[in-house]
């Protein structure tokens, strides 16, 4: 995808409180990446060797990937996993997949071994240990398949152990919060790439628009058809920090970029500090 319709890279930092979090893991920081869509048209070559390098650069204690690392066709995992491998991380890389990621019968067996034959640790409702057993990473399997199970993932854990949840769709922030969630990682919308400053993605507005546009042309108006503003149900978690309830959520905006484009709303490298007080996030 040309530049001029993904913008430049955005790194983003924050940081985030986690209660009882041990004093050992005080400033540990985490680089969150999403969304690559590695298809040969949604991210270029010189995105992604500008994120791998900032992602480098930050010396992060351990790399979490939220997802959607291609688009449909399995195959060009293989090209990405080589460009993957050169990421740095203490405590090694961890990821879970998305809903592309399971878009054909063979998907999920294919990009699993391509991620785990370079070093990174793929989780489908499934717990690591990465950090100690006092800061359990989750990854849950996507909400979209029919594997998605919290209650069978997350009641392994005892409810006073702090821990890092990564689930590609924010959505899922929903059903989570009847869970402690310290912390969830999530992707999938891309920040709506086309967002308007102070209202937030174009998209969310889609009932509202849409009325407005004569039937015979909304099929050919990107983000105004149907299954776009089927993503996700809860726009206003579309990208950064929320709090919901108990429970904290951030939303990366991704990487890769569909057509027609972002605008304000760069792709993005996130770079996380954990800390054992509040202290207000820097987004």
């Amino acid at each position: 995808m040309h530049s001029i319709l993904s913008g430049p890279l955005s790194i983003e930092k924050l940081t985030v409180a986690i209660a009882d979090l041990p004093l050992s893991l005080q400033g540990t920081k985490l680089v969150q990446l999403s969304d690559f869509h590695y298809d040969g048209l949604r991210l270029s070559e010189k995105m992604l060797e500008k994120a791998i390098a900032a992602s480098n650069e930050a010396e992060p204690d351990l790399v979490l990937l939220t997802g959607d690392y291609v688009t449909d066709d399995p195959t060009p995992i293989h090209q990405l996993a080589l460009r993957l491998k050169h990421l740095q991380s203490r405590a090694g890389i961890y990821a879970v997949l998305g809903n592309h990621d399971i878009y054909y019968p063979n998907s999920k067996a294919e990009i699993t071994t391509a991620l785990t034959n370079v070093g990174i640790h793929v989780l489908w409702n499934e717990i690591a240990y990465p950090l100690g057993q006092e800061l359990p990473i989750v990854g849950l399997a996507d909400y979209w398949s029919t594997q998605f199970n919290i209650k069978s993932t997350l009641s392994q854990l005892d409810s006073e152990t702090p821990r890092i949840v990564l689930s590609h769709n924010p959505d899922t922030a929903q059903l989570l919060k009847y869970w402690r969630v310290d912390l969830q990682l999530s992707g999938h919308t891309h920040g709506g790439q086309i967002t308007i400053p102070g209202i937030g993605p174009v998209v969310s507005q889609y009932k509202k628009i849409r009325r407005s546009i004569p039937k015979s042309i909304r099929h050919k108006i990107p983000f105004m058809r149907k299954e776009c503003a089927k993503v996700v149900r809860r726009w206003e978690w579309a990208q950064g920090f929320h709090q919901i309830e108990k429970n904290q959520l951030y939303v990366n905006r991704g990487l890769g970029t569909y057509f027609p484009g972002r605008l304000f709303c760069l792709p993005e490298v996130t770079i996380i500090t954990l800390v054992t007080t509040a202290v207000k996030n820097d987004d």
